[in-house]
């Protein structure tokens, strides 16, 4: 049976996956045909349906509950790994419903935090993440919200931190942020979900086994990243969550289905089974 899959190409989800879609470990009968995206381009595909398997963002995982589950391995949560919202110059957080700010996607977590955080916001440009950066250098917009690589990089570029979102959630909730979880159509059955949560947990340790050695895999999607830079990437957004959500994990996305619950109409996440 082939299976579509879709991850970004950023070293988080490459080192997670590599042994699952290149044949490192055994995977039985199941083949995986690979899309490489985005993450906003994966949250379009899972609305639209198009993916058997997917990354994420949780912000639009109210959205698909209809149509996907939560897998309990392969996403990203965790302390300290939330988005950063930056200027070109300091700037008081009082400021900021007046500025306009760049964001990751309309459907992302990092959108959703900041809608926590700054309600009252409107003037929002939405844009490919990895382009944030420059566009609050250039002046285009007066603030951006940085994820991924780019929170290692905003200080050497001459950005300033306004407020660390990911604090802000868990001075708020008490939680670990859910940034970012597998999902997977239920038109399959639960057994066959079990099956590939089970390689996607193998998958990541395989390469934890390999690490800190990088492979091509990995080295060859990070866009140009020096090494040390996708170790960072890699060990703060792949950890314990990473291979199993646990209790910890399934209540910081139920904490955020409740505060997105104040932004995005129904269907009510209690009305599906959303972990598989």
């Amino acid at each position: 049976m082939k299976l579509s899959i879709g991850f970004s190409p950023c070293p988080n989800d490459t080192f997670i996956f590599d042994a699952l879609v290149n044949k490192k470990i055994d995977t039985g009968d199941l083949e995986f045909d690979v899309i490489l995206e985005d993450v906003e381009t994966l949250n379009r595909m899972a609305l639209q349906e198009k993916l058997d398997i997917s990354k994420i963002s949780y912000g639009v995982l109210p959205r698909v509950i209809p149509n996907y589950r939560v897998l309990d391995a392969g996403g990203a949560l965790g302390k300290g790994v939330g988005p950063i919202l930056v200027s070109a110059k300091p700037i008081e957080t009082a400021d900021v419903p007046n500025l306009s700010i760049a964001l990751p996607g309309i459907n992302t977590t990092a959108h959703m935090l900041f809608n926590l955080a700054f309600p009252q916001a409107m003037k929002k440009v939405y844009m490919k993440f990895s382009d944030i950066e420059n566009a609050v250098l250039s002046g285009e917009v007066n603030l951006g919200v940085l994820i991924h690589e780019n929170r290692f990089t905003y200080e050497q570029k001459g950005l300033h931190k306004v407020i660390d979102l990911g604090e802000y959630w868990e001075y708020n909730t008490e939680c670990p942020i859910p940034l970012g979880g597998i999902v997977m159509h239920r038109q399959y059955d639960i057994q066959l979900m079990k099956v590939v949560d089970n390689l996607i947990r193998e998958s990541l340790q395989y390469s934890r086994k390999q690490y800190p050695v990088l492979s091509e895999y990995v080295k060859s999607n990070s866009q140009e990243m020096e090494e040390d830079v996708m170790r960072k990437h890699i060990d703060l957004y792949v950890n314990e969550y990473s291979l199993a959500l646990g209790a910890d994990g399934r209540a910081a996305v139920w904490q955020l289905l409740d505060v997105a619950s104040h932004f995005i109409p129904p269907p009510e996440a209690g009305s599906y089974e959303v972990f598989i």
